[in-house]
């Protein structure tokens, strides 16, 4: 397996390594302990916090990613703008904006939370399982992507016409479509009808 952010432990300030945890959740998103990262992505997965992140440009067109190929987990793959995981006790309003910020080098001008949607989607090609409490949030981009490589592979804009051409031919992440239907009705207050989302 790659040693990427999502896989690479910290050096701790007393020189041991630390895992990257997750904060584990029950049914109604209620915080019932840590997990290390990879352990709650294995098979059956174990329930824990995440974020999903929709960002649209001035136009209403719809800011995608496409994980970088260094990803351990569905590299190469069209997703959302930003997702990920809170740290423990991070809010997840404050692990959106900062790893969106980490990823694409931008901060949304605007973001607002767009609900919660929980659900359980294994990954075929890594053999993990997305079992996640995730949190949504939509906002507007207005300056410059500056991608981190090691994150990023590609992004582009789409309206919901270049999405289904794009859906149809390339390969998207497990969840995308579950997370894009959860933040619809957020998705089209921010960008109006003429948008079509």
């Amino acid at each position: 397996m790659p040693i990427t952010p999502a896989t690479a432990t910290h050096t701790s300030s007393n020189g041991t390594a630390d895992a990257i945890l997750l904060e584990l959740v029950d049914e109604n998103g209620v915080t019932i302990g840590t997990a290390e990262k990879l352990a709650a992505h294995q098979p059956p997965g174990q329930l824990h916090r995440a974020f999903s992140v929709f960002l649209f440009d001035e136009r209403g067109r719809l800011l995608l990613q496409q994980r970088a190929l260094g990803k351990y987990h569905s590299p190469g793959v069209w997703s959302n703008t930003c997702c990920g995981h809170p740290y423990p006790g991070e809010a997840p309003f404050a692990a959106a904006a900062r790893r969106t910020f980490e990823e694409l080098g931008v901060s949304p001008s605007l973001l607002a939370e767009a609900g919660t949607v929980r659900y359980n989607h294994p990954d075929p090609d890594s053999g993990l399982v997305e079992q996640e409490y995730n949190h949504l949030f939509v906002g507007l981009v207005q300056s410059p992507l500056r991608p981190d490589a090691e994150e990023v592979g590609d992004t582009a804009f789409v309206t919901p016409a270049d999405l289904a051409e794009r859906h149809a031919k390339d390969t998207f992440s497990s969840w995308f479509m579950t997370v894009l239907d959860a933040a619809r009705p957020a998705v089209r207050e921010l960008t109006g009808p003429s948008a079509g989302w």
